[in-house]
């Protein structure tokens, strides 16, 4: 008799963004370049005030309070404020990433066997997070056709159980750059009080709008004040996405209670790193402004690129750094995989994200990828003409 996994292995699912990664590191041995557009790591510096504080390490690194550094959650506080999120240091609690702020908030909120109601597609890892959490995701699905919006509430009612408990989104989106509005927001917002549900907004992307519309803080909407959790994080925010800095933020008193004992469980997040978000909660507005404007410009470019491609659809994304194109195939993920491994051009090829590990239901999104504009114009140029000319090449070999 072998020894046995976790049953959870079944339930996990491949990462569309890094499961090709070991058909790139073989390209690169070859001597290909490689364009990746498959993954959220911006090129964009972090803030020089973060970097700095990296320079000023204790003699001894201790632990820190399981919540966080508290000069650094009454910083973010005061931070939250001036974004009309009104919020004290008691409110903010630490984590080791974005990533575990959205564990902590399933696990605190649900019980296993308990269902999460994710519009899709999704970010892959909520299906991870939700495994590790012992609960069943739940899809409701968008559309390209719509810009990905948030669907009418009927959607969310027919998926809707009595194990349902809370909803998860992200906001503006990932992988989708949906930016959704403050009417479909009401709706969500009226769903979940209805039925008394969590609301789990992962506002990783907030400050990376192009002007189109706004992204609406679940946390600015008065009435839901037990009902919702902000998740954040410094990876986008500050271009820091090795700090593993979170936070989650609710003025939930009973639900925080569980989270700090789940924060007690793994003991502290780390020190060093909180010293230097702290320090980057004073990056100056102009820092933001050049950044946005670059993305912005990265934006425009990659749409007006990829949209003259004949056959793909494509919807212009309000705001974070992703977009998901529809192409003329039916394989996405083979495509990708073999621009990886059979195309060059120029003795480069373009790495992409297949769209259908984002997705919840089976079929959905095979024809689709996921395409970060983190690069800057000067290689989106060229990343998007060799996914033109790989496309055209594939439809000849594969028609």
């Amino acid at each position: 008799m072998s020894l046995q996994v976790s049953s959870r292995n079944s339930s996990l699912q491949e990462s569309p963004i890094r499961k090709l990664a070991p058909f790139a590191d073989e390209a690169k041995k070859e001597g290909v370049k490689v364009y990746h557009l498959n993954i959220g790591q911006p090129d964009i510096k972090t803030p020089s005030g973060m970097r700095k504080a990296y320079q000023n390490i204790p003699e001894v690194v201790a632990y820190g309070p399981s919540a966080g550094l508290y000069s650094y959650r009454t910083k973010l506080a005061e931070y939250y404020r001036t974004r009309g999120i009104p919020v004290t240091a008691d409110n903010v609690f630490i984590t080791t990433g974005g990533s575990e702020a959205i564990i902590f908030s399933l696990m605190a909120a649900l019980s296993p066997g308990d269902e999460v109601i994710i519009p899709e597609p999704f970010y892959t890892n909520y299906n991870g997070f939700a495994v590790m959490a012992g609960v069943n995701v739940v899809p409701v699905t968008t559309k390209i056709e719509d810009g990905f919006q948030l669907p009418p509430m009927e959607e969310f009612e027919k998926v809707r159980t009595d194990k349902t408990r809370a909803i998860l989104f992200s906001n503006p989106g990932n992988p989708t750059g949906a930016v959704f509005s403050r009417e479909r927001l009401d709706g969500l917002i009226a769903f979940a009080k209805k039925h008394d549900l969590y609301i789990f907004s992962d506002e990783a992307y907030r400050e990376f709008t192009y002007g189109e519309r706004k992204a609406h803080s679940i946390l600015e909407f008065d009435g839901i004040e037990e009902h919702a959790v902000l998740i954040d994080s410094v990876s986008k925010r500050y271009s820091a996405c090795g700090a593993r800095v979170g936070t989650l933020i609710t003025r939930n008193k009973k639900l925080l209670e569980v989270v700090l004992k789940l924060g007690q469980a793994r003991l502290c997040p780390p020190t060093i790193d909180q010293m230097a978000a702290e320090a980057a909660v004073d990056t100056p507005a102009s820092y933001f402004d050049e950044v946005n404007s670059e993305y912005r410009k990265r934006r425009d470019f990659a749409f007006d690129a990829v949209s003259a491609i004949p056959g793909v659809l494509v919807k212009k994304p309000e705001g974070a750094f992703y977009m998901i194109i529809q192409l003329p195939i039916a394989d996405a993920d083979h495509f990708a995989r073999w621009m990886l491994t059979d195309f060059r051009f120029g003795g480069a090829t373009t790495m992409v994200a297949p769209a259908a590990g984002f997705y919840a239901t089976e079929g959905l999104g095979k024809n689709q990828v996921r395409l970060a504009y983190v690069l800057a114009v000067e290689d989106l140029k060229p990343a998007i003409k060799i996914l033109e000319e790989g496309l055209k090449k594939y439809q000849e070999l594969f028609a």
